[in-house]
Formats: structure tokens, C-alpha cells, sequence
């Protein structure tokens, strides 16, 4: 077979592979403009799930209101909790030697090959049964997420502690930097795309989490929209579950979005190459 026709036939399966996976979400997407209560029938373009329905609507069912706030309020949190102790785990990891160390390592990893329902179990005997200060709720949910996420920031910094290596961290010593003043001065600058990229890769991944945050909630206040979805789908649901859908697709595209635009900047400001970073968003 020539390049030619190799070439061919691969650029075909990527595009059925695509639509595939995205004319179903354009169909969804589509359907919570629907002017009536059908999400399989066409009935006329209208906002009215989004806003003017007085009882239906995402701005006036106080339920989905609800489950979006909170579902973003968890992406925030869980974000901002990973990125601190991921990025001085990764730092750690990197310079620690020895068989604790490597133990930690492969800990970290665990998490890309341990079936989530299991943690989720897991988390939810040990808050139940256990005599520990969490419990079922808003906190819980939280533990659970930055348990399951941490790997992302550890894995990523350290990726990009590798590309750095170690001389510019020895420059700034014998220069006359103190060891905290180098990592603050020299190395978190450097960190700054693997850490933005890590806070983007979390927060999109938590926005849509199902397993966790359902095994580990208290009650109805603390559903988030893909607990809503499953718990309504079944259950004569109107085009307003598409359009909470909708708002969940279209925060976590605006979080990619600027994470691309503001990897780009800091790439031309520098003169590194985004690849990377960009392959990285993109893998979500």
C-alpha cells in the first residue's frame, strides 16, 4: 500500500472517530434550544430552558441551579488544594532518593490504573466506618477528588522537571541563593506552564466526575450536574437537563480554551515551545 492511500485511510477513520464522538454531543447540545418538552423531536428554536421557563428553566429550577453551582464550587476547591501539594510532591519526588521515595512514586501512579468505583468505595468505608473528622457532604467530596486527582499535577511537574534539569537551580545557589529563595525565584517560573496546565487538566476532569462525588454525597445539596443527568434521565426529563449539560460542556471548553491562549502567550513571551502543553490540553 503506497503512503499516499495510508494517509487516506487513516485521515478517514479520524474523522468517523470524531463523528462518532461528537455528533452525539452536537444533537444534545441542540436539543436544549428545543421551544418544547421533547429532547427527540424538534419543535423550534427557543432559550427557554436557559432562562424564561418559570419552572423548568436552569436559572429557575432551583434543583439544576443547584447541582451547577455546585459542581463548579468542587472544580474550584479540588483545584485549588491539588495544585499546591501535587507541585511540592512532584519537587520532593524529584529529589528524594531511595526506596520510600520510589514507593511514593508508583503510589502516585496507582491512581491511572486503580478502577475509580474502588477508590469511591473505598473512601466512602473509610469516612463511614472510620473514626475520621470528614463526613458524608461538601468535604468529603472534596477529599475524595483531590485523592483521585493528585496524580495529574505530580506527574506533569515532574515531567517538566526532567526537561529543566538541575543546573539552573545550581546556578542560583552559587550565585548566592538560598535553597528556598532558588525554587521561588528560578524554578517556580519555569514550573509555571506544567502547573497551569495541571490546574486545567483537574478542573475540567473534576466538572464531569460521576463515580467520587456520588458515592461520597450527603444528600440533595450536594448533587452536582452529572449526579442530576443519571438521577433525571430516566425520568421524563425536558431539555433543561440538555442545557445544564450544555453550561458544564461550555466551562470546561472556556477553561480550555484559555488555557491554549494563555499557554501560547507565555510560549512567544519566552520562546518555548508549546507543544507540549498544547498536546496536553488538547488529550482532554
Amino acid at each position: 500500500m503506497s503512503k499516499g492511500k495510508r494517509s487516506y485511510g487513516l485521515a478517514t477513520v479520524t474523522v468517523i472517530y470524531l463523528l462518532w464522538s461528537l455528533v452525539p454531543v452536537a444533537i444534545a447540545v441542540l436539543f436544549s434550544f428545543n421551544a418544547g418538552r421533547s429532547r427527540s423531536v424538534w419543535q423550534g428554536f427557543s432559550t427557554r430552558w436557559y432562562t424564561w421557563d418559570p419552572t423548568g428553566s436552569v436559572l429557575h429550577d432551583d434543583a439544576l441551579r443547584s447541582a451547577l453551582i455546585h459542581t463548579l464550587l468542587l472544580g474550584v476547591l479540588a483545584t485549588i488544594i491539588v495544585i499546591p501539594i501535587g507541585v511540592c510532591f512532584a519537587l520532593a519526588l524529584d529529589r528524594w532518593r531511595g526506596r520510600i521515595p520510589q514507593g511514593a512514586s508508583f503510589a502516585v501512579l496507582l491512581s491511572f490504573v486503580v478502577p475509580e468505583i474502588a477508590l469511591a468505595i473505598g473512601l466512602l468505608f473509610m469516612i463511614t466506618w472510620l473514626a475520621t473528622p470528614f463526613e458524608l457532604g461538601t468535604v468529603a467530596q472534596v477529599v475524595g477528588l483531590v485523592t483521585f486527582q493528585l496524580s495529574y499535577p505530580v506527574v506533569i511537574v515532574r515531567a517538566r522537571l526532567l526537561t529543566i534539569g538541575p543546573q539552573y537551580e545550581e546556578a542560583a545557589r552559587d550565585l548566592g541563593a538560598s535553597p528556598l529563595g532558588a525554587v521561588r525565584r528560578i524554578l517556580l517560573p519555569m514550573l509555571y506552564p506544567a502547573i497551569f496546565v495541571s490546574a486545567i487538566l483537574v478542573f475540567a476532569d473534576v466538572l464531569d466526575n460521576f463515580v467520587l462525588v456520588r458515592y461520597l454525597s450527603a444528600n440533595a445539596s450536594t448533587e452536582t450536574t452529572s449526579m442530576k443527568i443519571y438521577n433525571t434521565a430516566r425520568a421524563a426529563p425536558t431539555p433543561a437537563l440538555n442545557a445544564v449539560a450544555t453550561l458544564i460542556l461550555l466551562a470546561s471548553f472556556a477553561v480550555v480554551l484559555f488555557g491554549w491562549l494563555a499557554w501560547r502567550r507565555w510560549g512567544k513571551s519566552n520562546g518555548d515551545d508549546t507543544g507540549a502543553g498544547l498536546g496536553a490540553i488538547a488529550s482532554m
